[in-house]
This record gives structure tokens, sequence and C-alpha cells, in this order.
């Protein structure tokens, strides 16, 4: 009961905009102030919702199947190159410009050289997930390490704790709640990627479930579509907010 208490208290404004939402766009399909081929009425999304989530459910595997591989390699690469410039001021400055050029380059002008350079379809895919992952995960690594108080260095120097034991007992720990940070944004950035990625260069995943049927106006599916990868991303963020959370309680008042 304090659990549902504690939820309804939390959400309470949540609730109020979707169903405000809903009800607004019930009524502009209704009355048809909102052109009901591009905005189909609820009851129409409502039908392909059911009809469709099986096919949905398929290309959300394939998404996944692109997804996970690419934030793995993703998040691999900026630790590899975050806690050595995190480290080291000299290996920073040496880096810092040019990773920061290389980060400004969005997907979207990525995506055409990918498409045609790498051997296939899956692979540019993939490659564009690790382009929208690493670098706010590598950013995040690099600014927790090197904001670590010094404090803590120092105790562990008193100590005689150095090295790889110093690296994975201290320097990591304390830095880790801006690398959980990093990894949630690194999640959204991933996502969007992969979305766009599905929609221009596969033949599966959920932006091209949303692509192919856009391009054929079937925009209840489209909707749909929307609205599943809403609700799919909403309930993975809050895994990943609620296991980040977790691991760092002991930094929560």
């Amino acid at each position: 009961m304090k659990y549902i208490v504690s939820f309804a208290k939390d959400y309470i404004g949540t609730v109020v905009i979707v169903l405000s939402v809903y009800f607004a766009y019930m009524f502009a399909t209704d009355t048809q102030i909102l052109d009901r081929y591009l905005f189909p009425q609820i009851g129409n999304i409502g039908e392909a919702f059911k009809k469709y989530w099986p096919e949905m459910l398929q290309n959300l595997k394939a998404s996944f199947e692109l997804l996970i591989p690419g934030v793995i390699c993703g998040v691999s690469f900026a630790l590899l190159i975050g806690v050595p410039m995190g480290l080291s001021r000299r290996f920073r400055k040496t880096l810092h410009p040019i990773i920061y050029s290389f980060s400004m380059i969005p997907v979207v002008l990525l995506s055409p050289f990918a498409i045609h350079i790498a051997p296939t379809l899956r692979a540019a895919s993939v490659f564009l997930v690790i382009w929208g992952t690493v670098w706010a995960m590598l950013f995040a690594t690099i600014n927790g390490i090197m904001t670590i108080d010094k404090r803590y260095l120092d105790t562990a120097t008193v100590l005689g704790v150095t090295g790889f034991k110093r690296l994975y007992k201290i320097i990591l720990p304390a830095a880790f709640p801006s690398m959980a940070g990093g990894f949630v944004t690194a999640m959204r950035s991933a996502f969007l990627s992969l979305i766009f990625a599905e929609m221009y260069g596969t033949k599966f995943g959920m932006g091209y479930f949303v692509k192919s049927n856009s391009d054929l106006g079937y925009f209840a599916k489209v909707w749909s579509g929307f609205l599943f990868m809403a609700l799919v991303m909403v309930v993975l963020m809050q895994i990943i907010e609620k296991t980040k959370d977790y691991i760092l309680r002991w930094t929560i008042d």
C-alpha cells in the first residue's frame, strides 16, 4: 500500500499530462481538426497495435540484436580511451581536440558513408550505434576521473595502494557516478542512432517498421510503432535508471 501511495505521489503529474494529451488527440481527430490520414483515430491505432504487435516484437528483437553489440563495443572503446585520458593530463591534451572534433560529426552525416563502406547493412548499423554511444560515455569517463577528490588519491598513496589496485579500488568507484550518468545519456543516443540506421540502412527493426509503413501510407501502423517504441524505451530507461540508483545508493540521500 505504501508503495502504491508513493508511486501515485511521484507520477500523478505524469498521468495527468498523458491523459490530457490522450483526450486532446481524441478530440482533435474526432472533430477532424487533425487530418485523419496522417493522424488516425485512437480506435484505429489500437486495432493496428493489437493486430501487428507480434510483427513489432520480431522487429524489436532485430533492433536489440544491433543495439546490444553496438552499445557493448561503444562503452568498451569509451573506457579504453577515456580512462587513460582521465588519468594523464598530457595524453588528454593530445587527444582531446581530436576526439572533440570527431564527436561533433552527426550520425546523419556519417550514415551514407557507413552504408557504402561497411561490408553489410548490419555492420553499418552497428557502427552507427557505436558512434552514437561512445561520445557521451567517453566524456563522462574523462570528467569523472578528472574531478575525483584529490584527498582520495592522497589517502590511497599513504596506504600504499598503487597500480591496477588503485585503479579499480579507488579511481573507478569514485568516477562511477559520472560514468553512470554518461551511460544513461549514451543509451538514449544509441537508440536514436539505431532507429535512424534502421530507417535507411536495414530491412528489419523498429525503424524499418515505421519507415516502410510510412512510405506505404499505413499511418495507423506508423503510430502503433511509435507508441510501441516509446513504451519499450520508457521501460528500458526505467530499468537502467533503477539499476543505476541501486548501484549508487551510497551517493543518494
